[in-house]
């Protein structure tokens, strides 16, 4: 599964190709990159299959050399100087989506890029509003949602917050915290 730390579904990522890495800039003047995986286990980052750019043709023949500050140092073919190496910065590292491991869908695995665009709502169907993406900071996932009275939110992304995630169906459950829920009613009244 992947990773979290998406922090939204980049507008170049398509229902074919899906982003499991960035490159966040140069290490040293020999050309290597430093490489943030967004997969599941970090090591993971070059398991399934070549990495391409966003564009789908970019192929990245990857050497990861080592790790420094949770990060991968890595030599990519063709990039041998520092400047070379620090061009590609912000450059989004992508897999073909067909490549991945299939999953359940009846279970509770799913890719946290296909949460992007589904709809939230209550239990009883009303609607909550929608996601808009997946963030990670390091202390468990969060999903921003765009409020059906658009307002924007940040839920922690839990089984108690959110009991029922249908990707099929192309929804998203949320039993709000009493706080937030609370905070909405009265938000809603006060518009009213």
């Amino acid at each position: 599964m992947l990773d979290g730390t998406v922090m939204s579904k980049p507008a170049r990522e398509t229902d074919a190709l899906l982003q499991v890495g960035v490159i966040t800039g140069a290490h040293g003047v020999r050309g290597l990159v430093r490489v943030k995986s967004y997969t599941d286990d970090p090591s993971d980052l070059t398991a399934y299959g070549g990495l391409t750019g966003a564009d789908g043709a970019t192929r990245y023949a990857m050497d990861i050399r080592g790790e420094a500050k949770g990060q991968f140092l890595v030599k990519l073919d063709g990039v041998d100087d520092r400047n070379a190496a620090e061009a590609l910065k912000g450059e989004g590292l992508f897999i073909a989506k067909d490549a991945l491991p299939a999953l359940d869908p009846d279970g509770d695995d799913f890719y946290h890029a296909d949460l992007i665009g589904l709809r939230v709502e209550r239990a009883d169907g009303t609607p909550y509003g929608a996601v808009t993406a997946v963030h990670d900071f390091g202390a468990g996932p969060l999903l921003q949602l765009r409020l059906s009275d658009g307002g924007e939110e940040i839920a922690a992304f839990t089984k108690d917050v959110f009991p029922t995630v249908d990707i099929a169906r192309g929804r998203i459950v949320i039993d709000p915290p009493a706080t937030v829920a609370a905070e909405t009613e009265t938000e809603a009244e006060a518009g009213r």
